[in-house]
């Protein structure tokens, strides 16, 4: 199936297949797990030892965050440009699909917390590193379906990489990257390389022990800074509604949430996540 991008959609026996390797996951010591324990998860790419069941996340650089502050110039300089680009250029989910952003999560439960990512393929597989003008992913409310923060990816050509800071002057350095390390997040890295970056059609279908480096640029306020892995709380989000959802559906901003059964056709894996979640133990 081909969507309107000249993407390919993924099909059900295609998925079903190259995950099937995924159902022998092997995890040691896991009767106890937590999402603080660590145990060795092998996605048929190698051991993993600081993988975990449960969703956990960790610091890309050690100490990255305690040299940020929301007031430091180059934060307010870099949250000033992400707000100037999803005003002018993402403001909503339609202005997002028409760029060729496509859904994405960190975790398989939808709207779990009332807020999704959206990624752009291009955005990830070109040179540009920390761009407010080419954000890798979007950040969107479920329920205004407006955009409200970006989160970068640390990759060049598709690849992950070491991550730039985003100021380092004076002693006080400013990396709040993070990686995702629990099995869900884990797996939605590989679904998105299967299903939109066709990863399998060069033989590559293995799990990744940890996802790229990333981080989040929030544009309404949060309680927890600009850098917060979380989403901002939902009265932290009562803008209002999108004025027209900007692609044929029967769902309207401000009263129907966003999710899978929402969008154009087109744009829908035909195996969504939580369906080849089934496979993986532990999720």
């Amino acid at each position: 199936m081909d969507d309107s991008d000249g993407y390919r959609s993924v099909s059900r026996r295609t998925l079903l297949r190259a995950s099937a390797g995924i159902a022998t996951v092997s995890v040691v010591g896991a009767g106890q797990a937590s999402a603080t324990e660590r145990v060795s998860i092998d996605g048929f790419g190698g051991a993993c030892p600081d993988a975990t069941l449960e969703p956990s996340m960790g610091h890309c650089v050690d100490g990255g965050m305690d040299g940020c502050a929301d007031d430091h110039p180059a934060t307010v300089e870099l949250q000033a440009a992400v707000q100037e680009t999803l005003e002018e250029r993402y403001p909503d989910v339609g202005s997002l699909i028409e760029a060729g952003f496509k859904p994405y999560f960190d975790t398989l439960d939808w709207d779990a917390d009332g807020w999704s990512h959206w990624i752009n393929p291009e955005y990830v597989g070109d040179d540009a590193v920390l761009d407010p003008e080419r954000p890798e992913s979007v950040l969107v409310d479920n329920e205004t379906w407006r955009s409200i923060g970006v989160m970068f990816i640390a990759t060049r050509d598709g690849e992950p990489i070491e991550p730039p800071a985003v100021y380092d002057d004076d002693g006080d350095r400013c990396s709040p990257w993070h990686y995702h390390a629990g099995l869900p997040g884990r797996f939605a890295w590989w679904y998105y390389r299967q299903a939109y970056e066709r990863d399998f059609e060069t033989g590559d279908v293995s799990l990744p022990c940890r996802t790229p480096c990333m981080l989040h640029v929030w544009t309404v306020d949060h309680p927890e800074g600009v850098y917060a892995h979380d989403g901002p709380p939902r009265e932290y989000r009562d803008g209002e509604p999108a004025d027209d959802p900007g692609f044929e559906t029967d769902a309207e901003p401000g009263t129907d949430e966003l999710d899978w059964d929402t969008l154009p056709e087109n744009l829908v894996p035909e195996q969504r996540p939580d369906e080849l979640a089934a496979l993986v133990p532990g999720l």
